[in-house]
């Protein structure tokens, strides 16, 4: 029971981290910090990949292909979101009609 209540406490006190560490960076440094969040999800589905993969149990394979699914979606929506901010930065010259 005090295993349960001490990760909790370390995952509300990451989330808030999180969010304070996140909502002070400024707008130039974003698109680097999603490459760099994209690599280490990369190394996340490696990771993943090989629970799932030599999972000796049940549990470890469905922890496995969870962690897989989880990361999978973070690399995707961190390129849409890298995508998006590129996408501000270039010239307007084809507009549509």
């Amino acid at each position: 029971m005090e295993t349960v209540i001490f990760l909790t406490f370390i995952l509300v006190l990451s989330i808030f981290l999180g969010f304070e560490l996140i909502s002070k960076v400024p707008s130039t440094l974003h698109t680097p910090l999603m490459s760099g969040s994209n690599a280490i999800s990369g190394i996340t589905i490696v990771g993943a990949l090989l629970a799932a993969g030599t999972g000796n149990n049940q549990h470890s394979i469905v922890l496995g292909v969870l962690a897989l699914i989880f990361a999978t979606i973070n690399v995707v929506g961190g390129y849409l979101v890298t995508d998006r901010m590129l996408a501000m930065f270039t010239k307007k010259n084809n507009k549509k009609k």
